[in-house]
């Protein structure tokens, strides 16, 4: 049985080829994005789970990535093929069995920081490494295809974010800011890997933005791209969040706005020319990268028809843009918050005098890790609400001299504790598009770093925990339908798919892939 199961996922395998048509159109029964669809909403069109035998979930299938640390990746299905990676490594699973079809692992020059995902276009399959490479594989067998350096590993650059194509392009991001390393976007040709386009998110001298730089502080100014964005066709618009500048906590060396940091870019996809930017907390000295997913919807707002972008930034505001234009349309705290008096008519921050870091230390809500963080949000068109995971708590922030070090050494100018007064918490929020809160749900024992969330077409929100609780949620009340224990931290995010009539929810926790589904396997 086990070699006739491999046999037809070996057969689905040689036959699937994934298509431009495919990642627009998104077959509910695949997961071909990292965000699900190019709109990033999270939200699956299966139905089968619903709220009414969500309690009947049971876990079908546990694949263990043997070395890894701790897995952030989130899975991708094709035809009945998961692909799922940790740094340098890709694994092909029958995604009804879990069962391994292929595994690639490769030799690395060095091992840094998490990955979050793969991309699929034809029949390949890329990822970006821990040495800022790009790598293409034969989605057939997992052999090498071909390599490319998108920077420099000895400068200290690595690239954690998922992959994302459009058309015939694979656009990449790249990391760490912290370490004041410019960041950058880059799309390479998907059949070749030619470099085709790099749009530089610090400008440069002559370019528009650099006159926000003091002095010759843009040259080590961070700026990275470290999670994956979404795309608009009809636009060809490509939206990107940007981190944040360095040294973090000392803007005294870098007075201005320092664009583009801590602000969602909008690019021409074919040829990465800025459209338009907005940015969502101007000369940042808390360390709150603004990477956190753009969420495209289109939907009535202020009584007319809106292409709109939706944003949860980790400053702790709830932000609404035109993405046609990037105009400002509105923005609300969904965390308690310290910094800020609110936003002006343009959403610029109105600052509260003092709240910056400190040689003594100042308290600051929301703290360093943020409003939020890396765990993507989702939108269900059914409600018409915004679901994310807010993070409740403060920190003391101080600040430091610190000189920039080439070679991958941190440019931060100190940083920042968990202030001892409040205990962290995190909660998933429901927002109306006005960023009115309609229901909270208290994650339990859940201190920071959890996973996303994931709509369904069945009423429900699944949301992971750094307690290795996957939970069922009611969208529309927020009740508690349904958990699992998978005995190990959650940092990727959920996902739907469905394989022989059958809807699994699947997710990285730990060192496992985790698949659920109703069925009684009988």
């Amino acid at each position: 049985m086990k070699t006739l199961c491999l046999a037809v996922a070996a057969a689905a395998l040689a036959q699937s080829q994934v298509t431009y048509d495919h990642l627009l159109r998104a077959d509910p029964k695949n997961w071909l994005h990292y965000s699900g669809q190019y709109h990033a909403q999270r939200h699956s069109l299966l139905k089968q789970v619903t709220t009414a035998n969500a309690h009947q979930l049971s876990a079908k299938w546990i694949y263990h990535v043997d070395g890894a640390r701790r897995l952030e990746s989130v899975p991708i299905v094709v035809d009945g093929v998961m692909y799922v990676s940790q740094p340098n490594e890709v694994h092909a699973l029958d995604a009804a069995t879990g069962r391994l079809i292929w595994e690639y692992r490769r030799q690395p020059a060095l091992q840094k920081g998490p990955n979050r995902g793969v991309a699929v276009y034809g029949h390949r399959v890329y990822m970006g490494t821990p040495d800022a490479h790009l790598v293409a594989l034969d989605a057939r067998n997992g052999s090498l295809l071909w390599e490319v350096e998108i920077a420099k590993a000895s400068d200290g650059y690595w690239s954690p974010a998922a992959p994302l194509v459009i058309k015939d392009k694979v656009i990449m991001g790249i990391a760490p800011g912290d370490h004041g390393l410019n960041g950058f976007l880059d799309a390479y040709d998907a059949t070749t890997g030619e470099r085709l386009w790099r749009w530089h998110s610090i400008p440069r001298p002559g370019e528009p933005g650099n006159e926000t730089w003091a002095g010759d502080s843009w040259k080590t100014a961070g700026g990275d791209t470290w999670l994956t964005g979404s795309y608009d066709p009809e636009l060809n618009l490509l939206y990107w969040g940007i981190g944040n500048p360095a040294p973090d906590f000392d803007g005294d060396v870098r007075k201005g706005d320092n664009l583009f940091t801590e602000s969602v870019v909008a690019l021409d996809a074919n040829t990465g020319k800025l459209r338009w930017y907005f940015q969502f907390t101007p000369h940042d000295v808390h360390d709150w990268d603004s990477v956190e997913i753009p969420v495209l919807v289109d939907a009535p707002f202020n009584g007319r028809p809106r292409k709109l972008m939706l944003h949860g930034d980790r400053n702790g505001f709830y932000y609404v843009l035109d993405r046609v234009t990037g105009e400002f349309l509105h923005g609300s705290p969904f965390v308690q918050q310290n910094w800020a008096k609110g936003l002006d008519p343009k959403g610029r921050p109105i600052r509260v005098p003092g709240v910056i870091p400190s040689f003594q230390g100042t308290k600051t809500c929301p703290a360093t890790s943020g409003a939020t963080n890396w765990m993507s949000p989702a939108y269900n068109p059914d409600t018409g609400w915004f679901y994310l995971v807010a993070q409740e708590g403060c920190g003391i922030n101080t600040k430091s001299r610190d000189t920039f070090r080439p070679g991958g050494n941190a440019y931060m100018a100190t940083g920042y504790i968990e202030s001892p007064e409040e205990p962290w918490q995190m909660y998933v929020r429901a927002l109306d598009l006005k960023g009115k809160l309609q229901w909270e749900y208290k994650q339990i024992n859940s201190r920071r770093y959890g996973a996303g969330v994931l709509s369904t077409a069945g009423g429900l929100i699944f949301v992971g925990d750094d307690q290795g609780f996957l939970t069922a949620l009611d969208a529309k009340t927020g009740k508690a339908l349904w958990h699992f224990n998978t005995g190990r931290q959650i940092s990727g995010q959920p996902i739907s798919y469905e394989v022989n009539g059958h809807q699994f929810l699947a997710l990285t926790a730990g060192v496992n892939v985790v698949a659920f589904a109703l069925f009684d396997g009988k």
